[in-house]
């Protein structure tokens, strides 16, 4: 479905790869879900250190494994499963020694209005993150068809680089004008119709400022995927890395400092344009070298 299947080799390597982080699914699973609880109960601190420790694991046992012990693949897959699984005790621990939260047997019983809740909450980050596997298993098949199945036709690859870019910001664009003509809507799916007049006008203002960039997010984005899929990892993981760390995480705490609560809304944008700066000149020199390997 993801296009793993380009040959016999890329198939061999994904399956493997495949079979062994699955078995990492529950843990990840129950550290993901732990992991705001313990935030909400007032340890931020360790809601991180328990992440940290399980990234910090991985990425100590990656060489080990892959390298030292000459697993390939498996070993690249175990590593992240052993990070996930050290999360998942520390969760399990500080569950043990929780501050306010006090779990018994009954915490464990489902409940319809809670259930209710958390669902309406949860489906925005759940449509959010399967839009995204949606679109690069969609991305990958049509490379595999119209690039890797035909590596010398440059030319192809990159008109499918240009329908890419232009499909990603015309969808950008239909969700902007969503966004900003219809927020209030919007808001009351989630679930905020009762809300004071003070969250709902403040949702709008959030909605409106904090997405206003979503036509750059989503070429951002389609550049990311595209340059994975053709096998520059290294200019996509750094694209990736300075959009979610440098620009994201810089922004989101350097521009509170001097806005106030409008820093944050403003910390996405800011990020999604400087990101789109940057995209630029990756896409105009991976549009040069498509046209100099073509000649």
């Amino acid at each position: 479905m993801f296009g793993g299947t380009v040959n016999a080799e890329t198939f061999r390597h994904s399956k493997e790869y495949f079979f062994y982080i699955s078995l990492g699914i529950p843990f990840y699973m129950f550290g993901q879900a732990a992991n705001p609880v313990i935030r909400a109960d007032g340890s931020p601190k360790f809601a991180m250190i328990s992440t940290l420790a399980g990234a910090v694991i991985n990425i100590i046992l990656d060489p080990i494994f892959i390298f030292i012990f000459k697993w390939g693949m498996m070993g690249a897959a175990v590593a992240t499963v052993f990070g996930q699984v050290v999360t998942a005790i520390l969760a399990v621990w500080y569950f043990m020694h929780t501050k306010i939260v006090r779990l018994s047997t009954s915490t464990f019983r489902l409940k319809s209005d809670i259930v209710r809740h958390s669902l309406t909450l949860g489906i925005c980050s759940f449509l959010s993150q399967i839009s995204l596997v949606a679109s690069m298993a969609a991305i990958n098949n049509m490379i595999r068809q119209y690039g890797a199945m035909d590596a010398g036709s440059k030319s192809r690859v990159s008109e499918l680089f240009t329908k890419l870019l232009v499909g990603e910001a015309i969808v950008g664009a239909i969700a902007l004008l969503i966004v900003e003509l219809l927020p209030r809507q919007l808001i009351a799916i989630f679930g905020a119709a009762n809300e004071s007049v003070y969250y709902t006008d403040f949702a709008i203002k959030a909605f409106r400022i904090y997405l206003c960039m979503i036509v750059f997010a989503c070429v951002n984005k389609a550049t990311f995927i595209f340059l994975q899929a053709m096998g520059k990892a290294a200019a996509s993981t750094a694209l990736s890395m300075i959009r979610e760390i440098v620009f994201g995480v810089g922004f989101a705490l350097l521009l509170p400092i001097y806005f106030g609560l409008d820093g944050v809304l403003y910390s996405m944008p800011v990020s999604d344009i400087l990101t789109a700066i940057v995209s630029a000149v990756i896409i105009v020199l991976t549009y040069r070298e498509l046209r100099h390997s073509a000649s």
